[in-house]
């Protein structure tokens, strides 16, 4: 096993380094190339910024208004009949709005719970098997002029719910 500890320390350099020659002994010009990357990733970052900024403010104001913990509720009597733990619900109705909301919702659930809970490995499952389907929708879809992203509204959604089902069905095999 020493082999693969070495071999994963000098992947990501090796990759840094090899890539670059590669590109060069190719015939390409790397800083021009580099250059002309960081300029459209610069692009790309203005023009979603309005995206991201409007993402994160909605994402704040439905937190911190309560409607979170209001949506939860309300559908907690369907997750309970389902065998949906009740302290997951926040991470289901925050991990498609938000990934660091959602990675905070998970470190609650393990702290609460301890690392080696159900509820705590059935949120770490979610956050893994699931997708932050309104954050590309605005973002990435943004970022390419889509203006009309509602055909891809509700197979994100339904993926996220499958994601969430797949979840418990795995931790539940697993763990209980």
């Amino acid at each position: 096993m020493d082999w693969l500890n070495a071999a994963s320390t000098w992947a990501i350099p090796g990759m840094l380094a090899l890539i670059p020659l590669w590109a060069h002994l190719k015939g390409v010009p790397v800083f021009t190339a580099f250059v002309r990357g960081a300029e459209e990733g610069l692009r790309v970052c203005v023009q979603i910024l309005p995206y991201m900024v409007a993402i994160l403010v909605a994402l704040g104001i439905f937190r911190e208004s309560g409607a979170l913990g209001a949506v939860a509720r309300a559908v907690a009597p369907v997750t309970d009949w389902l065998g949906f733990p009740p302290e997951v619900l926040p991470l289901m109705v925050i991990r498609p709005l938000s990934g660091s909301g959602s990675l905070a919702a998970v470190t609650d659930l393990i702290r609460q719970h301890g690392p080696d809970s159900f509820v705590a490995r059935l949120g770490a499952v979610m956050q893994g098997s699931t997708d932050t389907t309104f954050y590309v929708l605005t973002v990435y879809f943004g970022s390419v002029g889509v203006r009309r992203p509602r055909y891809a509204l509700i197979p994100g959604l339904v993926g996220d719910l499958v994601g969430f089902a797949a979840a418990l069905w795995a931790c539940r095999w697993f763990w209980e």
